[in-house]
């Protein structure tokens, strides 16, 4: 299911939500899940600032909960979602937003032809993740220092190869945070809210003025 909240005026971006999961499982995600609800507030944020400057953000809700290998049933609801956006919005670059699990399927569907753009969040990134979906595109990485579900040292070692392929890459550490992002509420929205503005073409994310040898262990 695909919840849209329109920008005002003429549409300049459309900036894609996509909420966390599990490994494995086949349970429906409910509107009323926890992993689906975190998403809620920051896709909100996200309209705030960037739906007076034509942002538009659409928040995804998946069919089951797990990743599932090998149907990898969330990359399939995200590339059906950005199929429903070329279609309604055509030519319009998108901005991908995903935490956790979602942050993961966001770098694997970043190859998207319209997808300009990867703010991942806690993002589950195994050794050996690709990186290739994330050629010529900007990735921008949060991840707090207290996260015992998805090890922060593996969304390192994934910015470190995506440099290789990525326009740019930026790695924000959030000090003494966990996954669920519920310590540091204010830093996570600040990113979303420079992650919205920057999709508008308003402002750049103030991490991009760091020096470049810093920018995969920015203190957040």
């Amino acid at each position: 299911m695909l919840t849209t909240w329109r920008a005002r005026g003429p549409v300049r971006a459309v900036v894609l939500v996509l909420h966390g999961g599990a490994e494995n499982g086949l349970h429906l995600v409910r509107p009323w899940g926890a992993a689906y609800l975190r998403m809620v507030p920051l896709a909100r944020t996200m309209l705030r600032a960037g739906g007076p400057h034509g942002v538009e953000v659409r928040l995804l809700r998946n069919r089951v909960r797990g990743w599932n290998e090998p149907e990898l049933h969330p990359v399939a609801d995200a590339r059906w979602a950005l199929e429903r956006i070329r279609a309604e919005r055509p030519g319009v670059p998108v901005f991908l937003a995903g935490h956790s699990m979602g942050g993961r399927v966001a770098l694997r569907v970043a190859d998207d032809p319209q997808v300009k753009a990867v703010l991942a969040l806690a993002p589950w990134t195994p050794p050996g993740e690709p990186v290739e979906p994330v050629t010529g595109r900007t990735v921008v990485i949060a991840h707090g220092t207290r996260d015992r579900i998805t090890p922060p040292g593996e969304s390192f070692a994934y910015a470190r190869r995506a440099q290789a392929v990525a326009e740019r890459v930026v790695r924000i550490e959030v000090m003494s945070e966990g996954h669920a992002m519920l310590f540091r509420p204010a830093v996570w929205n600040r990113l979303a809210r420079e992650f919205a503005l920057d999709a508008a073409g308003v402002a750049p994310l103030t991490a991009w003025s760091a020096a470049p040898h810093q920018r995969l262990r920015l203190p957040g």
